[in-house]
This record gives C-alpha cells, sequence and structure tokens, in this order.
C-alpha cells in the first residue's frame, strides 16, 4: 500500500467526526438524564447504580468492543442484523465507552450544588421541564466537561473501534486505526500525517473547554 494521499486523508477525517458526532450526541442524550435522576435522588440501590458507573468508567475498552463484535456477530444475538464490521456497531461501542463518563460527570455536577439552590428552585413553583433547564444552566461547566471527556474518549479509541468496525478501507477506516495500519506497515509519514491531525482535534477540544471555563470565572 502506498503512502495516505490528502483524499484519503479528508475521508478518514471526515468518517471520524461523523462517527464520532453521532456517538457524543447519543451518549449525551442518555447520558445526561440519568445523570441528573441519579444526582438529584436518594432510593435504595442508587449506591449500587454509582458503583456499575464507576466500574463502566474504568472498563477496558477492549472488552466493550469484544463484547458489542459478540453481539453482532454472523452467529451472535443479533447476527440476523448484518452490522458486524459496520459504522453500526462502531457507534455502539463508542457510545457504552463514553456512557459512563458522561454519567458521573454530571451526577457529580448534580450533587455539587448547594441545598439551597434547589429549595429555591422548588419555592418558585415552576413546572418540572422548567426546573430541568435551569439545572442544565446550573451545572453547565460540568456538562461542558462531560462532553470533553466523552468526545476525547471517543476520538482516542482503536481497540474497540477495530474490533467492531475492522478498519475497512472507504467504510470503517478512522484516524486510530488508520494510524494503527500505517504504522504496522511501515509507512510511517501517513501514521504521522493522520496523527497529528488527531492530535489537532484534541487541541481544539483542550482550547475550547480552557476558554469556555476562563469566561465563566471573568
Amino acid at each position: 500500500m502506498d503512502q495516505l494521499d490528502s483524499l484519503s486523508l479528508f475521508a478518514i477525517t471526515l468518517r471520524t467526526l461523523s462517527l464520532c458526532t453521532t456517538s457524543l450526541v447519543l451518549a449525551l442524550g442518555l447520558g445526561i438524564p440519568i445523570g441528573v435522576w441519579l444526582g438529584g435522588r436518594r432510593f435504595p440501590g442508587r449506591r449500587a447504580l454509582l458503583g456499575l458507573v464507576n466500574s463502566g468508567m474504568g472498563a477496558p475498552p477492549v472488552v466493550v468492543g469484544l463484547l458489542v463484535a459478540q453481539l453482532f456477530y454472523r452467529s451472535g444475538p443479533l447476527g440476523d442484523l448484518e452490522l458486524w464490521y459496520s459504522t453500526q456497531a462502531m457507534v455502539t461501542a463508542q457510545v457504552l465507552i463514553a456512557l459512563p463518563l458522561v454519567v458521573a460527570l454530571v451526577v457529580a455536577a448534580v450533587a455539587s450544588l448547594d441545598e439551597d439552590w434547589s429549595l429555591q428552585v422548588k419555592t418558585l413553583g415552576i413546572s418540572p421541564l422548567w426546573r430541568n433547564w435551569l439545572l442544565l444552566r446550573e451545572i453547565r461547566l460540568g456538562l461542558l466537561a462531560a462532553v470533553i471527556a466523552a468526545l476525547g474518549g471517543i476520538l482516542s479509541e482503536v481497540g474497540a473501534v477495530m474490533q467492531t468496525g475492522g478498519n475497512l478501507e472507504g467504510e470503517t477506516r478512522v484516524l486510530t486505526t488508520a494510524i494503527l495500519m500505517y504504522t504496522r506497515m511501515g509507512l510511517f509519514e501517513s501514521a504521522y500525517a493522520l496523527a497529528g491531525v488527531l492530535l489537532g482535534l484534541m487541541l481544539v477540544l483542550a482550547g475550547l473547554l480552557t476558554w469556555v471555563q476562563y469566561g465563566e470565572k471573568r
């Protein structure tokens, strides 16, 4: 295989961003409501659920990839869907990896609110929908941290996406799997080009978080 050309680099980067955006939206859509619910309520079994979330944060991504790959494998429970080595399987793995991060950070943000704030909101007599909107505004820095952590974990993942996507050219090849492939082939110039793009994306995320945090403190 020849060195990576600019068109392929653009296609791989675009595919990476597309998959990461889809995975992030799904992880946030599931994780934020769960985190708000766990962070704002006390009930039997809550500690066990929080322990499960914390365990999920430390779960090796390669294990998540293994479970998802077996789920969609031809002889697996969902094999009839023919989604093994597909972008759908990759998104499933990425969501499962990012979801515990989102839930844990949202729980921490909600738990850090003063009790006086909750009492003041209750005395307003507003609807639950509006109360939740005020809550999300109050914990917006925690939400941003959840977004950055989840997206960072998704962008940097290689094991799970390799297991579920197979690094198929033009279909499931993303930045991390392409870096691994070109490194194994000894085509380091291409690997470094891909790595530069990946690092650039991560720096943009870090810069965004810093900018927002600085703006909130002014």
